[in-house]
Formats: structure tokens, C-alpha cells, sequence
């Protein structure tokens, strides 16, 4: 059973510090990790396909309706 705060979340890359595996203006999905966000990271699955830590100043937390979350975690 998911827990209500469990909900899926979503960020837009505002920067990247030339990292590759991360496009600028592109939404990535949050995968929960709670130790890395006490640590102030997020973990989201970059363009290599793996999931990875990254600054959370990397990305601004966006809501999004619901259909473009069904879309996009299909697209995943």
C-alpha cells in the first residue's frame, strides 16, 4: 500500500554544470530516496537510462496534471 506522501514527483533541469547525462529544460521523475533528499539530492533516472544522484539545485520540483504523469512515467 503506498503511503499518501509517496506521490509521484517531477523536476525540471534548470542546470546541469556540463554533466551529459542531464538536459537542461527536460523533466525527469524523482524516485523516492529519502536519505539523498536529507542530503539535499534528488535521484532521477538520467539519459544514460540509470538512476544517479544529482544536486537538488540542478532541478525545480513541478506539478504536473495528471494525465502528463500517466504519459510520462509510461514513457519511462
Amino acid at each position: 500500500m503506498m503511503k499518501k506522501d509517496s506521490k509521484i514527483k517531477f523536476a525540471l533541469c534548470v542546470r546541469n554544470d556540463d554533466c551529459e547525462d542531464l538536459e537542461v529544460r527536460k523533466i525527469y521523475q524523482v524516485i523516492p530516496d529519502k536519505q539523498a533528499s536529507q542530503e539535499g539530492y534528488f535521484r532521477v533516472v538520467d539519459e544514460s537510462g540509470e538512476d544517479y544522484l544529482y544536486p537538488e539545485s540542478y532541478f525545480l520540483l513541478i506539478e504536473l496534471p495528471h494525465k502528463a504523469q500517466e504519459l510520462i512515467a509510461a514513457a519511462s
